[in-house]
């Protein structure tokens, strides 16, 4: 039996947010504005949005909702013109790396966690 399969594909314009999940939204507000100095876009007593570059980072606190708190662990790369200079100024600030900066032969990585323990990294390609 031959069945037709149909496939319909979308358009995607462009990535609009991704989202965190924390459990204390004042202190995820510290970190993400105050240590990492991104611009709050928008903030409510359970929620708040960041601009990240060109994507908006959402933190949540899921127990609002009654929902259970996760941290991400697939994370997100957060681009910087220079990893080695960004990661020694959020050291300064207490952030802690998990290792030491990866050279790819194409990229400069370096990760760490925010508070709630979401996986994040610094992160340069410099070649093509």
């Amino acid at each position: 039996m031959n069945e037709e399969h149909t496939t319909t594909e979308i358009t995607v314009e462009k990535l609009d947010f991704v989202s965190f999940l924390t459990q204390d939204i004042q202190r995820a507000k510290k970190f993400y504005a105050e240590t990492i100095g991104l611009e709050l876009e928008t903030e409510g007593p359970n929620d708040m949005e960041f601009r990240c570059g060109q994507v908006t980072l959402d933190v949540f606190n899921p127990a609002s909702a009654g929902q259970p708190f996760a941290p991400s662990l697939g994370g997100i790369a957060i681009r910087v013109p220079d990893v080695a200079a960004a990661r020694a100024a959020l050291e300064a600030k207490g952030v802690e790396f998990d290792g030491e900066t990866r050279d790819t032969g194409v990229c400069h990585l370096a990760f760490f966690k925010d508070p709630d323990g979401n996986q994040l990294m610094l992160h340069r390609r410099y070649a093509p």
